[in-house]
């Protein structure tokens, strides 16, 4: 590209300001910036009106790391007097931060941040006490940081989305950085190592996502009317306010120890999807949630064991006929081993007749871990196909099963006559 030259002008320089304005505002890596204001003096002279500077991981390896990052980052962000978006990965100083957001408080509306630089220097979770200064934040995304204090943000009112990712937090920091926010419609609190007692306000939170981490017990105790989406890993303790609106729900304990001992939730009258899965619940806490979700429509339950202690035990004796006639929404189900067995004891099927139906099952998924009572699983599936009319797959999958255990091959013959007799319903993987 040819820069202007002579008295006439050309190339880039010719442009008119707002085109140049326009080719800026397509722009957010500070590579591509720079590039651009090395071609033109018309270019430097327009970085005021960017709206986004992005600084990516190894922007500055080359230039000298961190102390080359923070005076570039620094130049850039003072010059861009309408920045609306900035978004760190690189290293960079975290004393360093406050000014730079001081400089763009009035227009700056979404903040991301890797805190991992800071976090290695010593730095806690002061520095991010100035983030309070940028009123009129919308979009928060904050990564590796450590937070053992409850941040000085005062009230975010206009923040709409917290997201913070790989974090060791305290309960006390947690409460508190989101108790600043009260407005916030979708937050996310990804792989964070938390232990002690959650407890959230979400009066306009729609979309949750808390995934906490770490071998400590945690308690979540959550109020959020308005909330369509929620995903909890990590909580050996559940409390839900509020549910009439919500459509998907996950809850998952797949890492620490213990196991999920209680959940206490209102009914679920739009509930659509319902995943439950981890390696231990307590039997009391499986029956909770799918007592308030008899609405459901699409249903996973991959969970190993029962038990409300360290004593890993089976699951007891579950009804066919009265767990289905309990959710006659259901369309899609995917059980795992164990829950499944638990369908296939020796009364799980003694309420079947001919009345019996599940009107609306279209699509099933069934883990086998076990060739174990192998007649009694085997006339589960065949139930399942019998009494639904509605019934377009079923795929049984073999898992993990062990072909040195005696019935095992005799199991699997069995299965495979079961998928011939069912051709186009019925796959095996």
């Amino acid at each position: 590209m040819e820069r202007g030259g002579g008295g006439g002008g050309g190339g880039m320089d010719a442009l008119p300001d707002g085109v140049v304005q326009h080719i800026l505002s397509q722009l957010s890596s500070a590579r591509d910036v720079a590039a651009c204001a090395g071609v033109s003096r018309g270019m430097r002279g327009c970085v005021p009106f960017l709206p986004a500077l992005y600084f990516p991981r190894g922007a500055f390896d080359a230039a000298g790391g961190a102390a080359a990052a923070d005076d570039a980052i620094g130049r850039m962000v003072e010059a861009a007097a309408r920045l609306e978006e900035l978004v760190i990965y690189c290293p960079f100083s975290a004393a360093r931060l406050p000014r730079w957001l001081a400089a763009r408080s009035a227009s700056l509306r979404v903040l991301e941040l890797r805190m991992d630089s800071a976090v290695s220097s010593g730095a806690g979770s002061g520095h991010l006490d100035c983030i309070g200064a940028v009123a009129n934040l919308e979009e928060l995304r904050l990564w590796g940081l450590t937070m053992t204090r409850a941040p000085a943000w005062g009230q975010l009112e206009r923040l709409r989305v917290l997201e913070i990712v790989g974090a060791a937090v305290r309960d006390v920091a947690v409460n508190g950085a989101v108790g600043a926010c009260p407005n916030l419609t979708d937050l996310a609190l990804i792989g964070c190592e938390c232990s002690g007692a959650v407890a959230m306000t979400l009066p306009l939170v729609e979309r949750c996502r808390l995934d906490f981490v770490g071998s400590g017990n945690c308690s979540l105790a959550l109020a959020a009317p308005l909330v369509e989406s929620l995903e909890i890993q990590g909580f050996c303790w559940i409390s839900l306010q509020g549910g009439i609106r919500l459509k998907h729900l996950t809850i998952a304990k797949n890492t620490g120890t213990g196991s999920v001992y209680n959940i206490e939730i209102g009914k679920l009258p739009e509930l659509e999807k319902l995943s439950l899965r981890g390696v231990q619940w307590s039997w009391g806490a499986i029956s909770s949630v799918l007592q308030c979700a008899r609405e459901v429509k699409y249903l996973v339950m991959k969970i190993e064991f029962c038990g409300d202690h360290d004593t890993l035990e089976p699951f007891p004796e579950v009804d066919l006929v009265d767990f289905f006639n309990s959710h006659p929404k259901l369309i899609k189900f995917e059980i795992h081993g164990a829950m499944f067995a638990a369908m296939c004891q020796k009364n799980s099927l003694k309420n079947l007749d001919s009345r019996f139906s599940i009107p609306c099952l279209e699509e099933v998924l069934i883990t086998v871990r076990s060739p174990l009572n192998a007649e009694l699983k085997l006339n589960t599936l065949e139930s399942l196909v019998k009494y639904s009319p509605r019934m377009r797959r079923m795929v049984v999958r073999i898992s993990q099963m062990k072909n040195c255990h005696g019935s095992a091959d005799g199991f699997f013959e069995e299965i495979c006559k079961f998928m011939y007799m069912n051709n186009g319903r019925v796959r095996i993987e």
